[in-house]
């Protein structure tokens, strides 16, 4: 990280910029965060792909079905800019961690316990990614964090949509020379699962070599000839451990249909198993990327440089347009076990939201609940977040983002009284299945209950009840939360603990969610940024229970 320019806005779409992160292709990218403190990196998009006429709706699409996916192996999106904006942008979650690439530059190659974990863990975030209906599209070493909890996979959407508009220019293939399949180079087609599979094997070659597949040390091919050695060579396997090998090759088969299904991978591999210490030095060096960004959330923005005498205008936030929740349904038995409740089910895939300024609103909004809230990247949540006032800087927010109006200093450190007791909110649930969402729940309830409480303590829980459809599973959680910050009328929560309402359902529920919360009168609403779970309650309404 490093300190802003002086010609870089305060804020851009009603998210403060805080650090410069890098630059690449698309454009620049920043350290923000959210209202109630989240780290967020927001990445600008270049003046170029913005003049396309069909950019946006092309930009719209793909971050809306990169927003399918929610799961512990991938970053979240968690806003994007509406329709007119300029510049164009994008905000996911942040997390303190190296890419692959960077760490195989200054390290050199994984030891082979290493690769081994970690083509488990990207086989698990490839097999949410295409049991969405999806594909990455773009699986190389600067895609892969080595987070603390997960390693995990970055840039869905964006950057294919600008591949996209560099094909329609040029007639060119689209994908990263190096890890592209050769039904890509050939055909010049969209990379589907098969692609993702390919990727990643050459990734793995990467990790236990420092060199691609198609790369012989020492050497810079061009981009025409890697692309002619991936459909006519053999990859060069020297160095990737032998045990490995016959995994390897067989995601680097040329034949799409013969090569392993992410599914397959993970029969073969087992569950990953991956930890810090697999890295010597990387558990120190996550340690040191996590207090700086502790640093850079609580600390006021500075320039590199005195400010120009003529700032850029801000960007400020659009108004908000009410509107009703989009989807977040879990899958069905045969997929990976889901997580509901206020947070997001890793196994769970909201409907893609509409493209335009509406979009956001309808899933932030339109109120609480089960099943959606953007999960918290697991190096983030254990973060200290910031005290009092964190989310200064970064009002509302654009499409509907809010915290409930003007989030104050806080008048004293507990849970005011007014908030005590419990409170219950019954949704219809949803009958919809459009071939993304592959469940259908008919009733989602949410019963919240909180007890005196100070900044830190335990203030409650809260209990979610999905009912799926035909099979009538609970797919709810049970949370108890924290209470982590008092702003007046909005107080920030933390799920301490996050366990299956139905022992016997299977669900995977996981801990250290945030959700801020807004009353008014006898209301509380879900006023923290996220995908809501169609059917959801709108509002959670004081009970006698």
């Amino acid at each position: 990280m490093r300190n802003l320019d002086p010609t870089d806005p305060p804020a851009i779409g009603g998210y403060p910029l805080l650090a410069r992160l890098g630059a690449g292709g698309m454009g620049q990218v920043f350290l923000s965060r959210t209202p109630s403190g989240r780290p967020l990196a927001l990445k600008t998009v270049r003046p170029e792909f913005g003049a396309d006429p069909a950019f946006e709706e092309r930009f719209a699409r793909e971050i809306a079905s990169s927003d399918q996916v929610r799961s512990p192996w991938a970053v979240a999106v968690v806003d994007y800019s509406p329709a007119g904006q300029r510049p164009q942008w994008l905000a996911t979650e942040y997390a303190a961690a190296p890419a692959l690439a960077d760490w195989v530059e200054q390290h050199g190659p994984l030891p082979e316990s290493a690769v081994r974990a970690l083509a488990a863990e990207l086989a698990e975030g490839l097999r949410a990614v295409h049991r969405a209906g999806l594909a990455h599209r773009d699986v190389k070493p600067s895609n892969v964090l080595l987070a603390r909890r997960h390693p995990l996979l970055i840039d869905f959407g964006i950057a294919r949509a600008a591949d996209a508009t560099r094909h329609t220019r040029t007639g060119g293939v689209i994908g990263t020379p190096g890890y592209m399949a050769p039904e890509q180079v050939t055909g010049g087609s969209t990379a589907a699962e098969p692609g993702d599979v390919f990727a990643l094997g050459a990734v793995l070659v990467y990790a236990a070599t420092g060199r691609g597949p198609f790369l012989r040390r020492d050497e810079e091919p061009s981009a025409a000839q890697l692309m002619y050695r991936i459909v006519h060579e053999e990859p060069v396997m020297d160095g990737v451990p032998p045990a490995l090998v016959p995994l390897v090759a067989a995601c680097l088969h040329k034949s799409p249909q013969d090569r392993p299904t992410a599914e397959a991978l993970l029969e073969e591999l087992g569950s990953g198993a991956w930890a810090p210490d697999l890295l010597p030095g990387l558990d120190a060096e996550l340690a040191s990327g996590e207090a700086e960004l502790r640093e850079r959330l609580t600390a006021r923005p500075t320039a590199s440089a005195p400010p120009a005498p003529t700032a850029p205008a801000l960007l400020g936030p659009a108004a908000p347009t009410p509107s009703a929740p989009a989807a977040a349904m879990p899958l069905t038995p045969s997929a990976a076990p889901p997580v509901a409740g206020f947070g997001p089910p890793p196994g769970a895939y909201p409907v893609a939201p509409v493209p335009g300024a509406a979009r956001w609103e309808s899933r932030v909004r339109a109120g609480l609940v089960a099943a959606g809230a953007v999960t918290a990247v697991a190096v983030v949540a254990a973060l200290a977040w910031p005290d009092g006032g964190s989310g200064g800087g970064a009002p509302g927010g654009t499409g509907g983002r809010t915290t409930g109006g003007q989030r104050s200093s806080p008048s004293a450190d507990v849970l005011p009284a007014a908030w005590i007791g419990t409170w219950k909110g019954i949704g219809p649930g949803s009958t919809s299945a459009d071939g993304v969402v592959t469940s259908r729940t008919t009733q989602v309830t949410v019963v919240l209950t909180l007890h005196a409480a100070a900044r830190g303590e335990l203030a409650g829980r809260q209990i979610s009840h999905i009912t799926e459809a035909g099979s009538g599973r609970d797919l709810g959680c049970t949370e108890t939360l924290t209470l982590r910050e008092t702003h007046g009328t909005s107080m920030v929560f933390e799920a301490a603990t996050s366990e299956p309402t139905d022992a016997s359902a299977g669900v995977l529920c996981r801990r250290g969610n945030v959700y801020t919360l807004v009353k008014t009168g006898e209301t509380l609403t879900l006023a923290d940024e996220g995908s809501q779970a169609a059917g959801s309650p709108t509002h959670l309404t004081r009970s006698s229970r």
